[in-house]
């Protein structure tokens, strides 16, 4: 596993969708993949699509393992990347010296329209309305267009100081890979999942288990879990909430069972989409 992470940029992605975490050791991927239970060959099988562009067979696929990839995926969009690409672009636009340009409140009025495209695409996977796929990725790639366009068109730049564009260049680039990485994300739904549904559906084959219903979490297993995200110890939670460390690791298992969640990225980005945790404060 470390191999495939060290020369693999987009593995290190992964990952993380798939509820792992780096500190691998000298594990095989195998081994990483039983650590955290993830079904193997589905871990591979998209790997190899998204690095390899490799044809994936839906007999290889399990559909649960898949479908935990994608709604993590989706919390990463929308807990964090898309958050954090508009402060990005915020800071970069919204200069003293720009106070009466319409161009910047245009592109972030843009940023906003294509963030709700994406919510709407990610809304119409979860009902199963693949049919609306096609659409929704149009519009937010016309949506991506023209923010790029507003920013090399039309942003006023300052002639005699190349300096002050670096952000904006920081912001194209960023622009440019949540596109690409989208996009995998669109081809990974239309060529992996919906065949493997559809296949699924044809053999009568169910090789996906009805997906168990997230319990509740307590207002204490939620105050134990703001202070987990935050990188406090179990000694260190227990002091800031005046409970025992037994109790705090009594709530940390009742945390894993009840979300379904490992690793510590995983209840961050949970904590941050359902919004326990500013992101601004992590």
């Amino acid at each position: 596993m470390c191999d495939l992470m060290a020369h693999e940029e987009e593995a290190i992605q992964l990952i993380s969708r798939f509820g792992m975490n780096m500190g691998v050791g000298e594990l095989t991927i195998g081994e990483v993949c039983e650590t955290h239970g993830v079904h193997t060959p589905t871990f591979l099988a998209v790997v190899n699509y998204k690095v390899f562009r490799q044809q994936v067979q839906p007999a290889e696929i399990d559909l649960d393992t898949l479908r935990m990839y994608l709604k993590n995926a989706h919390a990463y969009f929308l807990g964090f990347r898309l958050p954090r690409l508009r402060r990005a672009i915020a800071e970069a636009v919204l200069t003293p010296a720009d106070k009466d340009s319409r161009i910047p409140s245009l592109i972030l009025r843009c940023y906003d329209e294509f963030v709700q495209e994406i919510e709407t695409h990610i809304e119409h996977e979860d009902a199963g309305k693949f049919e609306e796929h096609e659409h929704d990725d149009q519009r937010i790639t016309d949506k991506l267009s023209e923010i790029k366009n507003l920013i090399i068109k039309y942003y006023p730049s300052d002639k005699d100081n190349i300096h002050v564009s670096y952000p904006l260049i920081s912001v194209m680039s960023d622009l440019w890979h949540t596109e690409m990485d989208f996009a995998d994300h669109c081809a990974i739904e239309d060529d992996i999942l919906r065949p493997a549904v559809s296949a699924a559906k044809k053999d009568g084959r169910h090789r996906t288990k009805k997906e168990p219903e997230t319990e509740e979490l307590s207002e204490r297993e939620k105050d134990v879990l703001v202070q987990l995200v935050k990188g406090l110890s179990n000694k260190e939670i227990a002091d800031a909430l005046c409970i025992s460390t037994h109790t705090v690791i009594s709530h940390r298992k009742n945390i894993t069972r009840k979300l379904q969640i490992h690793s510590t990225a995983g209840l961050t980005i949970y904590a941050i989409v359902h919004k326990l945790v500013d992101i601004n404060s992590l």
